[in-house]
């Protein structure tokens, strides 16, 4: 029988945090430096699962994955390759399909749970 699975970021179940920032190409504006906490790998490597968060910042965005996102905190705009705009704020869950292109902008330092889908190979 399985456990569920609390997600923390600090103490001894919290799993170690992952540093990270915008590529070169990627990056529009600002610094965009990223932790992330996965708690949760599975369906043969296609699931993923934690807490993520984010510096101000703006980025290109071209999801081949599906995410979903709930915000803890912060605020981010999310706008289209057809400049169509979505302001997301602590409380905010959404669904980003595969096939999403356009921009994240982290406005506010963002903190968030997602469970990521990655595509078949």
């Amino acid at each position: 029988m399985a456990d569920i699975i609390v997600m923390k970021t600090t103490g001894k179940s919290a799993p170690k945090v992952d540093k990270g920032q915008a590529s070169p190409g990627t990056l529009l504006k600002g610094q965009y430096k990223t932790k992330t906490w996965n708690h949760f790998t599975g369906e043969d490597g296609r699931l993923f699962s934690g807490i993520w968060e984010s510096t101000p910042g703006k980025v290109k965005v071209d999801y081949k994955e599906w995410e979903f996102c709930h915000f803890i905190e912060g605020k981010a705009v999310l706008t289209n390759h057809k400049g169509k705009k979505w302001t997301l704020k602590a409380g905010d869950g959404f669904l980003i399909p595969a096939g999403f292109k356009g921009t994240w902008e982290t406005v506010e330092k963002v903190r968030k749970h997602y469970v990521i889908l990655m595509p078949k190979d």
